[in-house]
């Protein structure tokens, strides 16, 4: 089973509305699941320095693959937070639950996340640059739907992509989102709780996105750790943004690669298989480096994402577009 990585970029074998705080209707059936054979993971900070430059030489432009089922980018991105287990009931000690929502609230419409509009899907494999009256990605208001707190019982110690999988086709059953057509544009993002991460986090990975086949169509899903846990390595005071700056650098850079790859790989990737988050990973210094990004009157760390249109279309990483 092969996974998409953040906290650098590694494509390998193993590989707005309300929030809701309390289970919604318990009532959904649960899908049938089969894991879907793509991942896309972030490497940690010190996995990157240690493999590459700080800032390397990056000239190839990303590309589309196809489409999984015709699909290859979200057209009106949609975000469910679920926070899963009851390990996060009183256990939020670096309010990672409520930088979330408050990240995702305003991510929606910003200048940083509109680099994903030039990319689109409908079109043949291995364009470049999108023709006008393609199907775009998305980058409206009101991204963030809601976050479901499934707490009603313990989430497995060290949860497995098969585990963090059906708990995504348990989330769209309980919205509603039961069709193919219903998850077609959205994302959820499965938080596990303090110290409750699955096996590798910190180490081997930051986060990844990935995705999943089940009766309610294809299900594009993140693992988001609890991004505190790992310290330095997820991006502490990276840039001097702060001891939390990790948990929106971290989660933006797989909500952005979900938005253009939401099904891995189908989406946009460059010739080595990386994405427009994994490109542009951990840049200390010069243009592309992480920064704070107002959005919607609110600061955030976040890191670049690539843009094939920077430059005369030599590609770059920006911070807005």
């Amino acid at each position: 089973m092969s996974r998409r990585y953040l906290c650098g970029a590694l494509v390998g074998v193993l590989a707005a509305a309300g929030i809701l705080t309390t289970a919604w209707g318990a009532s959904a059936a649960p899908a049938t699941l089969h894991a879907q054979p793509k991942m896309s993971v972030m490497r940690p900070l010190g996995f990157r320095q240690h493999a590459k430059p700080t800032r390397p030489n990056r000239t190839n432009n990303l590309s589309y693959r196809g489409g999984i089922g015709g699909i290859g980018v979200e057209t009106a991105p949609k975000v469910y937070l679920v926070l899963w287990g009851s390990q996060w009931n009183n256990n939020d000690p670096y309010g990672e639950a409520s930088r979330l929502q408050d990240f995702f609230t305003g991510v929606g419409g910003s200048s940083w996340l509109n680099s994903v509009t030039q990319y689109c899907q409908g079109v043949a494999s291995g364009t470049i640059t999108c023709p006008t009256n393609s199907q775009h990605a998305g980058n409206q208001a009101n991204i963030y739907v809601a976050t479901w707190g499934d707490n009603t019982s313990a989430a497995p110690s060290h949860p497995t992509q098969s585990q963090l999988a059906a708990e995504a086709v348990r989330a769209a059953g309980q919205v509603g989102n039961t069709s193919s057509a219903t998850n077609s544009t959205v994302q959820y993002v499965i938080a596990t709780a303090h110290n409750n991460n699955a096996s590798g986090f910190g180490t081997q990975y930051c986060a990844w996105h990935s995705s999943t086949s089940s009766g309610s169509g294809n299900i594009a899903y993140t693992n988001l750790p609890y991004i505190t846990d790992a310290g330095a390595s997820r991006g502490a005071n990276f840039n001097n943004l702060g001891p939390n700056a990790g948990i929106t650098i971290v989660e933006g850079h797989e909500m952005a690669e979900t938005a253009t790859d939401q099904f891995p790989n189908g989406g946009w990737l460059d010739r080595n298989g990386e994405e427009n988050g994994d490109k542009c990973a951990w840049i200390q210094s010069g243009p592309g480096a992480s920064a704070s990004v107002s959005m919607n009157g609110a600061n955030f760390p976040v890191q670049s994402l690539w843009s094939n249109a920077f430059n005369n279309n030599s590609g770059g990483c920006v911070l807005s577009y």
